[in-house]
């Protein structure tokens, strides 16, 4: 178990506590010494002993430490003088020793978890987002617990963001360092051969465009991550961006011999807020994707449809799917699914569809059709006419 250090916080609450119960405590003790004088008689009266016998009726006992002879308010009798109590010295320490140890206490429990949470944002400047201080702090439950558990989830979504962003650092240098190699290549044999000029020319023009649209991709994503991208909020008839996207698309199927179909044609009438480009680009993004990894299929097929207030996407193929336990994982940048293998792409388009769908409230999800396939949904909050 570490060793408590005591900070100045603890002596700050601690001289905090400890002042404020002192003075507690001398106050009601002086004031109770204050309100109840112990009289006694000066010189008892010559005619009169110094051990009286029993009081008359109704009158005091006599002695030493007798109260005046008559009732409340009647004058003192001559020899009478009325005299303060002592001061209650050892009652005001013991007070003060109990107030002491109790601030204390209380001191120590305030200090304490914040003086964990200032060992934890220390070590969190160092590198080291490590959460578990909710679970130091025991079984209390108070405002500092709270704080605690929320420090917990910022260091546990910390980790995650760094843990990404070093995954995507090297997969951008990954995915550079192929084109740039064969760009080298290139190069060398037009030197070699310089009859293959125009041949390596051609390469060369296709690789710097792969290259250029990677970093397109690469620009867009983080910008959108980053909230940089200027957003526009207005109503956009989904079946006319739809309408849109396959009319691009049919050139490039009907080269392909793909079969292109498209359902919700006619339902002009379900809007969602949102970028009128931005939406084209989501669903462009989720079309020419089932026409890359769906070529054995030959099949594609767009359907808009209605669920509650929610506008429904879905981008289906006969291509041959995920495994069920990359459903998610082909929403990361630059995963490729382990049935993909050898077609062209970045794994980006996934990517930034979902951040535009996230961005306008709505959801995206991947799952495998029972007929074979997969289909990809879109949900989109609609917005009223």
């Amino acid at each position: 178990m570490p060793r408590f250090r005591l900070g100045r916080l603890y002596w700050k609450f601690l001289c905090f506590f400890f002042l404020a119960q002192l003075l507690a405590v001398v106050g009601v003790g002086l004031a109770i010494w204050a309100t109840k004088p112990v009289h006694v008689f000066d010189h008892p009266p010559p005619h009169e002993s110094r051990f009286q016998g029993p009081a008359p009726e109704g009158g005091p006992v006599g002695g030493p430490f007798a109260g005046p002879p008559g009732g409340p308010g009647e004058p003192h009798p001559p020899g009478f003088l009325p005299r303060p109590a002592k001061l209650p010295i050892e009652h005001l320490l013991a007070g003060a020793v109990v107030s002491l140890v109790f601030a204390a206490l209380l001191a120590s429990y305030v200090a304490r978890p914040i003086r964990r949470l200032k060992d934890a944002l220390r070590a969190a400047g160092g590198g080291k987002l490590s959460p578990g201080l909710a679970a130091s702090m025991g079984r209390r439950e108070d405002e500092l617990t709270e704080l605690c558990q929320e420090f917990d989830h910022m260091a546990t979504r910390l980790a995650h963001l760094m843990e990404g962003q070093r995954r995507l650092l090297y997969d951008v240098s990954h995915e550079l360092r192929a084109p740039l190699a064969r760009l080298t290549a290139v190069i060398g044999i037009a030197r070699q051969q310089p009859d293959r000029l125009e041949d390596c020319l051609q390469r060369l023009e296709r690789e710097s465009e792969r290259m250029d649209r990677l970093i397109s991709e690469l620009l867009t994503l983080s910008r959108l991550e980053a909230g940089m991208v200027e957003r526009i909020d207005e109503p956009v008839i989904v079946a006319e961006v739809l309408g849109n996207v396959v009319s691009d698309a049919e050139p490039q199927a009907a080269q392909l011999g793909f079969n292109l179909e498209f359902e919700g044609e006619d339902m002009a009438a379900v809007r969602v807020m949102g970028d009128p480009e931005l939406l084209h680009r989501v669903f462009d993004n989720l079309l020419r994707n089932a026409m890359t990894h769906a070529s054995a299929g030959k099949w594609v097929r767009l359907c808009l449809s209605v669920q509650g207030e929610t506008a429904c996407v879905q981008v289906e193929d006969r291509g041959p799917g995920v495994l069920s336990s990359e459903t998610e994982q082909i929403f990361q940048p630059f995963y490729r699914g382990s049935q993909t293998s050898g077609v062209n792409g970045h794994g980006l388009g996934l990517v930034i569809a979902r951040q535009i769908v996230e961005n306008y409230g709505g959801q995206i999800k991947a799952e495998n059709r029972p007929e074979g396939g997969l289909r990809v949904s879109v949900y989109l909050p609609m917005t009223a006419l």
